[in-house]
């Protein structure tokens, strides 16, 4: 795994395509600082992934794998970035990356598991479900997940399953 100490880490290319060091916004999540924002803007811009948004993905999974608590913002961005990186303009995940993507992918399922049990927040359920989807190969499911928003999710439920007329 790319260490947060290693120089590699400033000449990855973000969101945005442009260097950017994510290695300082992991080393902060680490300290206990909520630098969710700054990781959701840099690491994906409309649609675009790149080789930081990857490298990052094994630092979030070892990071989140200590954490009490872990909420939408981990689920909704590692599965965000896995379903962009399979859009044709996004790069490949370099070889020298790809056997640590791979394996915080293969950890992410029993932690996704393990959470699903106790969270409450219709969000964070979700987000999870999208990264169980992804996980047992389902990309179209977790997409579809990640990107359903409540109000999207009530008016689809409506729709095909006659809620209101059956449940009032």
């Amino acid at each position: 795994m790319l260490t947060l100490d290693d120089p590699k880490w400033k000449k990855l290319i973000g969101g945005y395509r442009v260097p950017y060091d994510a290695s300082l916004a992991l080393k902060a999540m680490e300290s206990g600082c909520l630098v969710w924002k700054e990781l959701w803007n840099e690491l994906h811009h409309q649609g675009d992934v790149d080789t930081a948004s990857y490298a990052a993905i094994p630092q979030l999974v070892r990071i989140a794998t200590s954490a009490s608590v872990r909420d939408w913002n981990f689920y909704g961005l590692v599965s965000m970035i896995e379903i962009e990186r399979h859009r044709k303009r996004n790069p490949e995940v370099p070889d020298w990356l790809l056997p640590d993507y791979e394996s915080a992918w293969r950890q992410l399922l029993p932690i996704a598991l393990s959470d699903l049990k106790c969270q409450l927040d219709n969000i964070t359920i979700r987000t999870i479900l999208s990264v169980i989807a992804i996980s047992k190969g389902n990309m179209k499911l977790g997409a579809f997940l990640a990107d359903l928003d409540s109000s999207e999710l009530d008016s689809l439920v409506d729709e095909t399953l006659d809620w209101s007329a059956l449940y009032g």
